[in-house]
């Protein structure tokens, strides 16, 4: 075998499995075991303000995507898939890992304040301005 580029990022994707299946499946473990929702749908770091609703959604796509890279893992350890099948299985499921992430965190918001509304707006409807102080 000879070490060229193709080599080398077939090792660094190889590598790079270790790590993405250890955050996934922690993450899953702190949302399902600990009760931790701080990092359920997240958008900017911040998590939704009702984060329980879209809990169990995240500990299961984390589960999931975790649990297909441990799989990928194990094949390349034990010769059971090719370079072209466990690197498609790989890739396919870190991409829908972050667009499944991507369609909660934003399905937890789809309701917020939007940022169009005015800021003198929002502060009359909530009462914290005097109408008269809204238009200016």
């Amino acid at each position: 075998m000879v070490f060229d580029i193709s080599v080398a990022i077939t090792w660094v994707l190889f590598l790079a499995l270790f790590p993405i299946a250890f955050f996934w499946l922690r993450r899953a473990w702190r949302i399902i075991v600990r009760r931790d929702f701080s990092e359920v749908a997240l958008k900017r770091g911040e998590p939704p303000p009702n984060p329980v609703r879209f809990a169990p959604y995240t500990a299961a796509v984390n589960l999931i995507g975790g649990g297909i890279i441990v799989g990928v893992i194990l094949s390349i350890v034990t010769a059971s898939l090719s370079y072209e099948a466990w690197s498609a299985i790989a890739g396919s499921t870190i991409w829908m890992k972050f667009i499944f992430d991507f369609i909660i965190s934003r399905h937890a918001r789809m309701f917020d304040n939007k940022k169009g509304a005015s800021e003198a707006d929002t502060k009359v409807s909530r009462g914290d301005t005097p109408p008269e102080e809204a238009g200016k």
